[in-house]
């Protein structure tokens, strides 16, 4: 067994063996409850929130944590990971996937559903959530929205949803017919179902290699246009205003012209969510220049004034989630000619920095609003229960330093994959502590 996968199994290990733990003097943020203040924070032997006086002294099995540097937070949450099991567990587990999950501060993550087989039938679902439990990472599942998510007959959605489906998409292959998603949106209606996309029109987009754009040109390389984005995205948008102002969510947009919609549809009352990763509210097209395979992704890295727009939407409230489409891939997947490299990058682990460092230091968005992005918003989204700070309540808590400078190396990822351009750059804001059903997890970043 490789170091890092004996580091994550003890590091999982430790956090199942429940003791007291006392923050003392701790940030304590839930923008729900209008709380903000500091306090010492105890999460007892069950799992559970009280917040003693100073006149408290801690028992002998109670572990002390100087928390003055601290922010606690409910739960952050990415609804966008890949766990590649089944299938291709060569890349990543459902164990090692979920002990990077916790490594960077994520109480809940929602694992897609292009594994092999697709996430189309209650038995793989089954399989995943019985995999799954017992895990401080609480595993929730995006099953598929058609057969082997090709494109043709739909899942037995309803069975899905009772399975405990939180959304479907068909995600990595677009629903290239209409037809198709119609049909898709009218069978949830009953159910009031989510559904959501991989927003890609295939026939413009058939061995792209980047973003079609200058850098493409100069390397003499196939790119994939924004309005292949676009042109989905507004389709989705009309049929699900179409069957009934259906839920839908836009996965990972990467354009200025998909914000843009998405915040029409809101202002004309439409169900319509979206989400954002790191790296496309980082990176331009020239990081590809600079990391190679590590910056090749779907949908690809645009231009400035995609970043601009997506940073704008973050700051006024039209994207409503950060995710990081977590995408483990082995080394020979991406230590190859980058025509053939497969597309995606980790991102698990760097988030909560990634968000701090690029998003609330540059006065972006504050603390509030991060907290709104990684836990209120996708929850909304998902329809899943808000986590509460207040007294005697079930402790499901990020905690995290905000001013903590530090660089991710590969030797500390739990992951099993090592494909991330962020390894080496410096980041402010590293997550401590996961801590959620009745388990605590320091970080090891």
């Amino acid at each position: 067994m490789a170091l890092r996968n004996i580091i994550a199994t003890h590091s999982l290990e430790r956090s199942l063996r429940m003791n007291k733990h006392f923050f003392q003097n701790i940030h304590v943020i839930s923008p729900l409850e209008n709380v903000d203040i500091t306090c010492n924070l105890l999460i007892d032997e069950t799992g559970h929130i009280s917040y003693p006086d100073e006149s408290f002294t801690p028992s002998d099995d109670c572990i002390v944590i100087d928390a003055v540097d601290l922010i606690a937070a409910p739960g952050f949450v990415d609804m966008h990971v890949h766990l590649r099991e089944p299938g291709q567990e060569y890349k990543e587990t459902i164990a090692t996937g979920t002990a990077a999950a916790a490594n960077g501060g994520f109480t809940d993550i929602v694992c897609m559903p292009n594994t092999q087989p697709a996430i189309d039938s209650r038995i793989t679902l089954e399989y995943i959530k019985n995999k799954a439990s017992g895990n401080i990472v609480d595993v929730h599942i995006c099953a598929a929205t058609t057969i082997g998510r090709n494109g043709e007959q739909l899942t037995p959605m309803i069975e899905l949803m009772d399975s405990g489906a939180v959304m479907f998409s068909d995600d990595g292959a677009c629903i290239e017919s209409p037809e198709i998603m119609r049909r898709a949106f009218e069978y949830l209606a009953p159910f009031d179902g989510l559904l959501t996309q991989h927003c890609e029109e295939h026939s413009m987009t058939k061995d792209f290699v980047m973003h079609e754009g200058s850098i493409s040109a100069e390397f003499g390389v196939k790119g994939y246009p924004s309005i292949a984005e676009e042109l989905i995205v507004n389709r989705d948008i009309q049929l699900a205003l179409y069957c009934g102002n259906r839920r839908y969510h836009v996965s990972h947009l990467s354009t200025k012209g998909s914000v843009q919609l998405v915040r029409e549809a809101k202002a004309r009352g439409q169900r319509v969510s979206c989400e954002v990763t790191p790296h496309h509210f980082m990176f331009t097209h020239e990081a590809i220049k600079v990391h190679g395979t590590h910056a090749k992704m779907n949908p690809p890295l645009r231009e400035q004034t995609d970043v601009d727009a997506i940073l704008q939407g973050l700051a006024d409230g039209t994207i409503d989630a950060i995710a990081t489409d977590h995408a483990p891939h082995a080394e020979h997947e991406k230590h190859c000619e980058l025509a053939l490299a497969a597309n995606g990058i980790i991102g698990l682990e760097t988030c909560i920095g990634l968000t701090i460092t690029h998003l609330v230091k540059t006065g972006i968005i504050d603390l509030s609003r991060m907290i709104g992005i990684l836990s209120i918003g996708p929850r909304n989204i998902l329809r899943m229960n808000q986590p509460s700070v207040l007294e005697g309540a079930k402790a499901c808590l990020t905690i995290f330093n905000p001013e903590a400078k530090w660089i991710p190396i590969p030797e500390k990822s739990h992951s099993k994959s090592r494909n991330s351009p962020f390894f080496g750059i410096e980041l402010a804001g590293k997550p401590r502590y996961t801590v959620n059903n009745g388990q605590v997890f320091e970080s090891i970043l």
